[in-house]
């Protein structure tokens, strides 16, 4: 796979910059979807759990796409790949955050006092809360400004991508319960890229361990 990034057209900088301009076009696109829908209300008989799921849906999908840039950057070589990893991580903080606004205002009526006791006494609105945070940290530290800052807690601290998926998913599927095709497919698409990602590790562990030998 790494022969495509010896392409003449996927090594040509214009040709990434207009692929990020496109895909931010397109992850933005479920959001002008699920917005002429509330105006037009055309989001079935409970707009507001439809906007919820949907809102859900997509910033685990946004986050799980840009789980899976890493990889395919390693695999394919082309290096015009990672910029992607951060803008789709924004669009999953910016779908997370249209999610809980959702719950807030649709679900809550902006009930403040019930917010609170909602995150400490439902679990999954806990993981789901939990995740948010998350996500919302890497965000605000996702500038070169905040990576030079941290240093290598930065590192540290973006690994933890990882446990904010795991608790997207399992917020989501509380939610649904009984669909069983999102917790089989986004389930599996987790499950492979931490797969990748600990077989990878431990590959870089031995190269490590066997070059000080080799001293």
């Amino acid at each position: 796979m790494k022969s495509l990034s010896r392409l003449p057209m996927l090594r040509n900088p214009r040709f990434w910059q207009v692929a990020r301009v496109i895909i931010f076009c397109l992850a933005l696109l479920p959001f002008v979807f699920l917005l002429q829908g509330a105006l037009l209300n055309t989001l079935g008989a409970d707009p507001a759990r439809e906007l919820a799921l949907e809102t859900g849906r997509w910033a685990l999908r946004m986050l799980l796409l840009s789980l899976a840039i890493t990889p395919l950057r390693e695999l394919t070589g082309l290096t015009g790949l990672f910029p992607l990893r951060r803008m789709l991580g924004l669009f999953a903080l910016f779908y997370a955050v249209l999610h809980f606004i959702v719950y807030m205002v649709f679900l809550l009526a902006l009930r403040w006092s019930e917010i609170g006791s909602d995150i400490l006494e439902r679990p999954y609105i806990t993981v789901g809360f939990v995740a948010l945070l998350i996500l919302a940290a890497m965000g605000v530290t996702s500038t070169k400004a905040m990576m030079r800052r941290l240093g290598p807690r930065w590192k540290q601290l973006h690994q933890l991508v990882y446990v904010a998926a795991m608790l997207a998913l399992l917020h989501l599927l509380w939610i649904l319960r009984t669909d069983l095709f999102d917790a089989v497919f986004y389930g599996t698409i987790l499950f492979l890229l931490l797969v990748y990602r600990l077989v990878t590790r431990l590959k870089k562990r031995r190269t490590r361990a066997s070059r000080r030998q080799a001293v």
